[in-house]
């Protein structure tokens, strides 16, 4: 085994941050491979909400690895101490080298590289560098990520706890019920057995239906999703002299895309924060409505009407609707107060790309894209390809990567252009 050249480690370390996010490991695994022959490489990052766990190299690898096997394999590793040995991953014992970093307020990355060989001391001290300074980038990126990113992951992040935490407590509640069922001495067998089959039969109703929770990241109503902002503005003006007035859509079933749901909220909240930074106002009045194919959102304060375009807080106002496709604008007359509009897309808009734009996606990726353009959900692609929700799971957040786009939605619009669907 060749020991490392700093030059070219060097050049192997610029060619590795260069890389998108979700596209680090291949050219980290290419300038590994020369000092470090391997099988496959893992990622698991705190500070990716949306995908925290990456893999790349063998699929009969890379398809099964979970973010569980990893996580227990960071358990095992110091910051900055490279680990190396046998490891339970992909369902299999395979010999691992894992190293470990966390720069300053970041979460924490941990680098995984199945290999059959143990590495020289000299390789493993290059592997903790790079890997120092790819966790860095990557703590970096994620402070720095573009409004609708950064929005879409803290999305991501909540909902995912929200719905861990709901499934949790419904599990450990039916297991409360049934241990009680079985406990009982004023049952008899049989009917402790009918008892504890009902409770179990209404679990499984229960663990289905939770399924849905996955439309929340996606989907939201327009009632539901005001509601979500009442409650956010209600501690702003609670003990302030300011009147809050709050006006919701009239057509509270109506869906919205969740991300539009989620900048509508930011965009109101962010505005009224600001608002309220100035004297001389008694009131501010919050409006929401659907119209057409946009979500219009209003906020207007009776305030000294002083509030400019370039301000910074408009700036940053600007810039999150824009993230999503909108438009916002500002009609401030002194003495009268300020309004703040927007207009918010319900449909996103067709995204201009070369005619090559699906030649960076491989053989199963563009299989995925296609059943994901005719509408099928995870489960019903992972039935077809004959592989696993979760592989199917890590395919898609391949695709929309290399794509450079956030949803399905705009993943699946390309697909339909490029007659991928047809």
């Amino acid at each position: 085994m060749r020991l490392p050249d700093p030059a070219v480690a060097l050049a192997a370390a610029a060619s590795v941050l260069r890389a998108p996010v979700g596209g680090i490991l291949e050219p980290l695994s290419a300038a590994l491979s020369e000092y470090l022959p391997h099988r496959a490489l893992a990622m698991l990052t705190g500070d990716c909400a949306r995908h925290p766990m990456k893999a790349y190299g063998e699929a009969a690898l890379t398809e099964q690895i979970t973010s569980t096997e990893l996580a227990r394999v960071g358990g095992t590793v110091e910051l900055g101490r490279p680990w190396f040995g046998q490891a339970h991953l992909a369902g299999e014992l395979i010999p691992a080298l894992a190293v470990a970093s966390q720069p300053p307020g970041a979460d924490g990355a941990l680098l995984v590289v199945m290999t059959g060989d143990e590495p020289a001391d000299e390789v493993r001290v290059l592997v903790q560098a790079l890997w120092d300074l790819v966790a860095l980038h990557l703590s970096h990126r994620a402070v720095n990520l573009r409004p609708a990113d950064l929005s879409g992951n803290r999305v991501a992040a909540s909902e995912r706890a929200r719905a861990i935490t709901e499934l949790t407590n419904a599990h450990a509640a039916t297991l409360q019920s049934l241990l009680s069922t079985l406990r009982s001495r004023t049952l008899d067998d049989a009917a402790a057995r009918r008892t504890a089959t009902d409770l179990a039969v209404s679990a499984l109703i229960e663990l289905r239906a939770a399924a849905d929770l996955d439309s929340t990241l996606s989907e939201e109503r327009a009632g539901v999703a005001f509601n979500r902002l009442a409650g956010k503005l209600a501690p702003l003006t609670r003990y302030s002299e300011v009147s809050l007035e709050l006006n919701g859509p009239r057509e509270p079933d109506h869906v919205l895309p969740g991300d539009i749901a989620n900048a509508a909220r930011a965009l109101a909240r962010n505005t009224v924060v600001t608002m309220l930074d100035y004297a001389g106002l008694s009131r501010i009045r919050v409006t929401w409505e659907v119209s057409g194919a946009e979500l219009h959102v209003a906020i207007r304060d009776d305030g000294p009407g002083v509030l400019t375009v370039d301000a910074l807080p408009v700036r940053r106002l600007t810039e999150l609707a824009a993230a999503v496709g909108g438009r916002l604008s500002l009609d401030a007359v002194p003495g009268w107060g300020t309004t703040v509009t927007a207009a918010l897309p319900l449909t996103p808009p067709v995204t201009e790309v070369p005619d090559d734009a699906l030649a960076v996606l491989k053989p199963r990726e563009l299989e995925v894209l296609e059943r994901l353009a005719r509408g099928l959900r995870n489960r019903q692609i992972a039935e077809d390809l004959l592989i696993s929700q979760h592989t199917v799971k890590f395919h898609v957040a391949n695709i929309l990567d290399k794509l450079g786009v956030a949803t399905r939605t705009e993943a699946a619009a390309l697909a339909h252009i490029h007659g991928l669907s047809v």
